[in-house]
């Protein structure tokens, strides 16, 4: 593998766009997209805004989210691409270290780096006749170049999301997507407003700086440990599918046998069921709150300089407010028109495939436990193999042509998700995977 130092990459020449297809991001749905487009021999320009592959996995990318003690919540066998195992010696769970070295020898072993250009910030794409016009800004000049296609990939995490709340408060306010180690806390009083992964992830931080780290939270989590039995969770449950109901039941059954009731730490009860929402990965947070270290509380009514009322009729007085409070999703380059913009998200066949425009597709638009990138990888075969239909005309395209139209299928297999701003893409892993190989398996290979 790659050194694990960050390597610097910056613009390339943009030259003979027009019979190319451009990809914006190089995360991993991004160097998917490129690897599956290379393989089918398509051409396509790759832009990046930041120094080097990764996506948000290399900590040193300007929209970088991941801080220093981040690590996977999915194990490395779960969520590897099947072509590009990670290293045996590697750990279950990999620090973003690790995956930043990981996506950097990606690169390298598919030969993606010459069909990047770094450093360059995508600033507007729109649709000319049936190519697409994008301008981008390299070295703090913008040029417009026209490509025959467009694959969005940049990732669904870059516009945080800020809740409302009555009144100001006057101490610091931060968001986690600032956040990056721990330093920020000493002798700090801390409140952390959302329990998903990232903030029990600062939570169980903060502990180790500040003398005072409580966290509100409006709803009930389900917690799942990282292991069980010494194996990784998500390595667990064989290759068996039970159905669903009898799933839920299962899991609800073990998961309460394993970690217990999470009322008795101060969380409220789950108004959902499991599968029905992203579990947090971290245990340690509930070792913490045994300790005395974290406080949970409850949903905040409104500010008053420093002191924080919550709606159960408390108060307290806090030096640092951190707002784990998720994302929104947000492809600010492009109208929401463009994308069939319905709602909360664009309305597209499959999370992917704009129902009118067949040069159109976005990567990565979808919330699922444990797709890993593999799954990302899956989705840019099916791309890259619709495109390649389509350049032969071959029957088989025609007619999924047809068929990005809509209706989408079912890929909830039959879960109700719990209604926040990521669940309207929200699908269930297997069903929509299953989806996915069949209808690549029916394109030209």
């Amino acid at each position: 593998m790659p050194n694990r130092k960050n390597n610097v990459y910056g613009p390339k020449p943009l030259e003979q766009t027009e019979e190319k297809y451009a990809i914006i991001g190089a995360g991993p749905s991004g160097i998917s997209a490129a690897k599956a487009l290379k393989e089918q021999g398509i051409p396509f320009d790759g832009f990046e805004l930041g120094v080097d592959v990764g996506g948000l996995w290399n900590i040193n990318n300007p929209n970088s989210i991941v801080y220093e003690s981040a690590h996977l919540i999915s194990s490395k066998k779960q969520t590897e691409f099947k072509d590009f195992p990670m290293p045996e010696h590697w750990p279950d769970y990999p620090s973003h270290r690790e995956m930043y070295s990981y996506f950097q020898a990606y690169a390298k072993e598919f030969d993606l780096y010459p069909h990047y250009s770094f450093q360059t910030k995508v600033l507007k794409t729109e649709r000319k006749g049936e190519s697409w016009e994008i301008t981008v800004e390299q070295n703090g000049q913008s040029s417009t170049h026209l490509y025959k296609g467009l694959i969005i990939a940049n990732g669904m995490l870059a516009q945080p999301s800020y809740p409302k709340f009555k009144g100001e408060f006057s101490g610091e306010i931060w968001h986690s997507s600032q956040y990056k180690n721990a330093a920020i806390f000493e002798d700090k009083r801390v409140l952390i407003i959302g329990a998903g992964n990232s903030g029990c992830d600062i939570a169980v931080d903060a502990a180790h700086r500040s003398p005072k780290v409580d966290v509100s939270v409006r709803r009930g989590y389900y917690f799942v440990p990282k292991y069980i039995m010494g194996k990784p969770s998500d390595t667990l449950g064989g290759k068996w599918r039970l159905p669903r109901p009898l799933q839920q039941w299962i899991g609800g059954k073990l998961l309460k046998w394993v970690v217990g009731d999470l009322q008795n730490f101060g969380f409220p009860a789950p108004d959902h069921k499991v599968y029905e929402s992203r579990p947090v990965m971290n245990t340690l947070i509930l070792q913490h709150i045994g300790q005395g270290d974290i406080t949970i509380r409850g949903d905040v009514e409104k500010f008053e300089g420093q002191i924080v009322y919550f709606k159960d009729g408390q108060k307290e007085e806090y030096d640092m407010l951190m707002l784990a409070t998720g994302y929104k999703l947000d492809y600010p380059f492009i109208d929401k028109k463009e994308l069939n913009w319905q709602g909360r998200a664009p309305e597209l066949y499959l999370n992917m495939f704009h129902p009118e425009y067949d040069n159109l597709f976005v990567l990565g638009m979808v919330e699922a436990v444990g797709l890993g990138w593999e799954g990302r990888a899956e989705q840019a075969r099916l791309v890259a193999n619709f495109i390649t239909g389509l350049n032969q005309a071959c029957p088989e395209a025609l007619e999924f042509k047809k068929k990005k139209t809509g209706p989408n299928p079912d890929m909830t297999a039959g879960y109700t998700y719990l209604k926040q701003d990521n669940m309207p893409f929200c699908v269930d892993t297997s069903t929509y995977r299953s989806i996915l190989e069949k209808e690549a398996a029916a394109l030209p290979q």
